[in-house]
């Protein structure tokens, strides 16, 4: 079972286009950090930064993905080649 990536209600909404960017940056991260779909803490985890991110403006499944791998390598891990 995925996280659920919340719909905007109060200041705009996100429309099905931006839930499915979001998505796809989300499944995108995940398995190039080898993060496994039950391995739910995590995913919320990146589910949450993507949303900060999508709200601040960003839409670009791309751009998302490459922003949380950036970041991921920023911490400490080691940035995995994008396939």
């Amino acid at each position: 079972m995925q996280p659920h990536l919340p719909t905007r209600k109060d200041d705009g909404a996100f429309d099905p286009r931006d839930i499915e960017s979001m998505s796809l940056a989300l499944e995108d991260v995940c398995e190039a950090l080898n993060i496994p779909p039950d391995a739910m803490p995590a995913r919320q985890i990146i589910a949450v930064r993507i949303v900060e991110l999508a709200r601040r403006g960003e839409r670009s499944p791309a751009r998302l993905r490459d922003r949380l791998l950036k970041e991921a390598e920023a911490e400490g891990g080691e940035r995995p080649a994008l396939s």
